[in-house]
């Protein structure tokens, strides 16, 4: 039975031991093999034409990172796929992002990929050199099959439907007009701006339950308690995003004398973000703590705010203020994620915008500040982030469009750039002349939400890197959005965007 050839990877290294003292030739494939099609089997014909024994690996469903929706099929039935075929001995599930474990296990005489990896530079993950090392360091030799190559993330997008029409229809226009070797190259390029993000220092505390029910007396939910986990949010979580574009980020925020959890969060933050906290002599670090389904990440039960809501501390709204005056005229670029939690307030808003070269404001809507807390607050901005709900609020308006509204407050904040993020409806970008707006819209580039907490962030982040470093406003949405549709699929902040995943992301939609 073909079933018989799946095995665990430490039996298959054992298997591998025993086969390379009989000298038979043992050669390695490893790879996703979501979609199995002719290409696949070409290249595994090839690949057991070279040796006695091949020995084939797949990546666990976990570290499948090639765009929406995958891996299509879970490892289980890729492992089937792989294993029926007659050119395969055995198959395995390796538990990591590369393949450089598995080959340092099973030391084959040949690690065979296809020919699209056969120039290293053009792998967007790097992974391929680190392997190519890895099969070098013992002995044996990478070999690049040249069978005819099909792309499984091409025929996925085209026939199974992944998103809905209208979100197919708009990556096929913009691939059309867009080559994504460029868009990575000029994401790349903005890897020497300066940038300092100034806002609010927040710990998201996940609190994980099973549902037992309603309670005996009364009509409250019974939960039994599991585990905690903690993370480092709000302004934190903008910085650490940026960091992984650029070469060094500064970090400008408040946290509680008492209480605040300052080695965590440095212990949390990128290592080349550079941080000065101020500290609230009568306020503690704000921490949210939310009650969470241990099932599902993006069913919230309730939270709990630990915060002052008015903690206006003159002593440090003057050292921030002087802080202001001295440094941030040196930044390319200053990103203000203002979550309304005290930090930012009095003279540090007109110092932050008459001291910034190129300033990007997100002013959110929480359940500590609704109703008191808008972008208007500001006197300017280049570019303003919000959701819909904020823009509204802004301008006192629930039914005009929003392009009109926009328009009125980018007037106002005299802002080049708005955008407007729309949840599941996807995000909008106004570039505002002051008379009339240009507009591109960008339909949600997720199938799959693990969880909404902290996509804004990314949203914000990656959307004020672009802009500051002249990318088009049209790019620019889509990178934006391309990193809050893998934000959802992150719990709350437990990891940051990194490069090779957008970049790879990027580049599976566009196929």
């Amino acid at each position: 039975m073909y079933r018989e050839k799946i095995i665990s990877l430490d039996t298959l290294a054992e298997i591998a031991e025993n086969h390379r003292k009989q000298g038979k030739k043992i050669i390695l494939c490893h790879g996703c093999f979501d979609l199995l099609h002719i290409g696949h089997i070409r290249y595994l014909n090839k690949a057991r034409s070279l040796g006695d024994e091949l020995l084939v690996t797949l990546t666990a469903d976990e570290y499948v990172n090639k765009g929406p929706g995958r891996p299509v099929f879970p490892a289980k039935l890729r492992t089937e796929h792989i294993a029926a075929l007659s050119m395969v001995s055995y198959v395995a599930v390796n538990h990591a992002a590369t393949a450089v474990n598995v080959i340092n296990k099973i030391k084959p005489h040949l690690y065979v990929k296809g020919n699209e990896y056969e120039n290293a530079e053009e792998d967007l993950s790097g992974n391929i050199r680190l392997e190519q090392e890895a099969t070098e360091a013992w002995g044996g030799k990478i070999f690049f099959t040249h069978e005819a190559t099909f792309s499984s993330s091409s025929l996925l997008n085209k026939n199974f439907n992944l998103f809905p029409p209208e979100t197919e229809h708009y990556l096929k226009r913009f691939s059309q007009h867009h080559n994504i070797d460029k868009i990575v190259a000029q994401v790349e390029q903005l890897r020497g701006l300066k940038v300092a993000v100034i806002g609010d220092a927040i710990i998201d505390e996940y609190h994980y339950t099973e549902p037992l029910g309603q309670t005996g007396k009364g009509n409250i939910l019974a939960v039994k308690y599991q585990s905690m986990e903690k993370f480092a949010g709000g302004a934190i979580a903008v910085a650490n995003h940026i960091a992984g574009f650029v070469d060094q980020v500064t970090l400008l925020s408040a946290l509680g004398q008492e209480n605040s959890q300052e080695p965590f969060i440095r212990n949390k933050l990128a290592q080349n973000v550079r941080a000065e906290f101020l500290y609230f002599t009568s306020a503690p670090t704000v921490i949210k703590r939310r009650y969470v389904d241990a099932d599902s990440s993006a069913a919230k039960l309730f939270e709990v705010y630990f915060y002052e809501e008015e903690p206006r501390d003159q002593a440090l709204e003057q050292a921030a203020c002087q802080w202001i005056q001295q440094n941030l005229s040196q930044f390319d670029l200053v990103v203000v994620s203002d979550f309304g939690n005290g930090f930012i307030a009095g003279d540090m808003i007109p110092a932050i915008c008459d001291e910034a070269k190129f300033l990007s404001v997100n002013t959110q809507i929480n359940s500590g500040n609704r109703g008191y807390h808008v972008i208007t607050r500001y006197p300017h901005a280049d570019f303003i982030a919000l959701n819909e709900p904020e823009l509204r609020l802004a301008a006192h308006d629930r039914y005009s469009a929003l392009t009109e509204i926009a328009t009125q407050i980018g007037e106002q904040l005299e802002a080049t750039k708005m955008a407007i993020t729309r949840g599941t409806l996807g995000a909008m970008m106004l570039s505002l002349n002051h008379k009339e707006a240009s507009e591109y819209n960008c339909p949600a580039l997720s199938t799959k939400i693990v969880d909404r907490v902290g996509a804004g962030d990314s949203f914000l982040a990656l959307a004020s890197l672009c802009l500051a470093g002249k990318m088009s406003p049209e790019i620019s949405l889509f990178v934006a959005s391309s990193a809050a549709a893998l934000d959802v699929q992150i719990v709350c902040n437990r990891e940051s965007i990194a490069p090779i995943s957008l970049y790879k992301y990027m580049n599976t939609l566009l196929k």
